[in-house]
């Protein structure tokens, strides 16, 4: 039986949710596993010569770079179902498309607008006309072509993907809400399913393109499996469903630790098999139980350290961190220390610096773009809809991009 919290049917009156800062605390270690992952590379991309890497010792370089190569795709798909849960958490029945899709622009255009300005500033001129406007408009992730699919700020084609989602969410929400509690389970192993389908799908229907630099797939199989908006909406409503069987009370007492101990499993079995099957599939589940574990635990008022302060500050600025990441370490790294690399004491020194570097230039977008603009603007002046007030209670801050 739903409880209190259950998400509501349109139309109705109901609660505001209880803050979910935990989720707010993961979204930045799902940006930490991307920033690991591309500061693990070998060679930089917009300068194959240099090394990306500050490890010298090349025994130490080239592990550390295979053990984190799972890490980037496994973060991305970790705030695409995140994405899912947190607005599906926090949806208000009755509000208007409208509104919904003027605050997520407000949310997502301005810093990408920065981002996009500064790459084509320093180092993305080049850039041809078709891929840059593409870029700018956030649709480029929908060519198959590599200089326009992953072009200017490298990391902004995942927010193709979002705006797909936010597109389609008034009508997957509505869709969603009508799932019948006991069913919601068995949406989500179809979800689960449907990522599967497209591993397959990658693998045995999509060819074509010269080779991939990033694994074992073809250009056009890479961008099918893992660039390509549409195949990544399973992922994005598996966390819808998942709020919805947080919210109805149907979660079992699960805690964090066993959904960590299968998410290292799923981790492992990802540096074990071949591309597409690392993007997301080994991990789906474990991500999912660590979402659930971790809202269920801030409803019941017993959030950990992932709830802190800290943690929370970490996550307001975490999608500037995201969007930052190509121009601090692309750009930045061999800017500043050109094509050194050092024993490895250092090195992990190093390492450590350009993470405090792009956290600092990450607080500076939120703080002077992201949250002001979302003050000023995301609010909508008209009347809300009718809620009915509980005490101690506000809608969630954990929205994922």
């Amino acid at each position: 039986m739903a409880d209190s919290t259950a998400v509501p049917t349109d139309g109705v009156a109901v609660k505001r949710r209880v803050t979910l800062p935990s989720l707010t605390g993961l979204r930045f270690l799902a940006a930490m596993c991307v920033f690991l992952y591309h500061t693990s590379y070998l060679n930089d991309p917009l300068r194959p010569t240099m090394p990306v890497s500050f490890f010298g010792d090349h025994d130490v370089a080239k592990p550390i770079a295979d053990f984190l190569e799972p890490a980037g795709r496994i973060g991305v798909s970790f705030f695409f179902i995140l994405s899912g849960f947190v607005l599906t958490w926090s949806a208000t029945a009755g509000e208007r498309p409208t509104a919904f899709w003027r605050r997520r622009a407000l949310k997502i255009y301005p810093n990408h607008i920065v981002t996009w300005a500064l790459a084509m500033w320093l180092f993305a001129s080049s850039t041809p006309v078709h891929a840059y406007v593409a870029n700018l408009l956030l649709v480029h992730g929908f060519s198959n072509r590599p200089d326009t699919a992953v072009s200017v700020n490298f990391p902004s084609w995942s927010l193709c993907c979002e705006m797909l989602f936010y597109a389609l969410f008034p009508l997957f929400i509505v869709l969603v809400r009508r799932i019948s509690d006991r069913r919601l389970w068995w949406w989500a192993a179809g979800m689960i399913a449907g990522v599967a389908a497209v591993t397959v799908v990658t693998t045995q229907l999509v060819s074509g393109g010269v080779s991939s630099p990033f694994g074992n797939l073809s250009a056009n199989q890479e961008w099918f499996g893992y660039e390509f908006p549409p195949p990544r909406l399973f992922e994005f409503v598996f966390g819808m469903i998942l709020a919805r069987i947080v919210a109805a009370g149907m979660w079992p007492r699960i805690g964090l630790l066993p959904g960590t101990v299968l998410f290292a499993g799923g981790y492992w079995a990802a540096l074990k098999v071949p591309n597409p099957y690392d993007f997301s599939l080994t991990t789906i589940i474990p991500i999912g139980m660590i979402i659930c574990a971790a809202a269920a635990s801030d409803e019941r008022g017993k959030g950990g350290w992932l709830s802190g302060r800290t943690m929370v500050w970490l996550g307001n600025v975490s999608f500037a961190f995201y969007l930052l990441q190509a121009l601090v370490i692309f750009y930045g790294r061999p800017k500043v220390f050109h094509a050194h690399t050092y024993d490895t004491v250092p090195a992990i020194g190093l390492w450590i610096a350009l993470l405090l570097a792009n956290v600092l230039a990450a607080w500076l977008l939120y703080s002077l773009v992201e949250r002001p603009i979302m003050r000023r603007w995301a609010r909508s002046r008209k009347r809300p809809a009718r809620v009915v007030p509980v005490p101690a209670e506000t809608v969630p801050t954990g929205e994922a991009v």
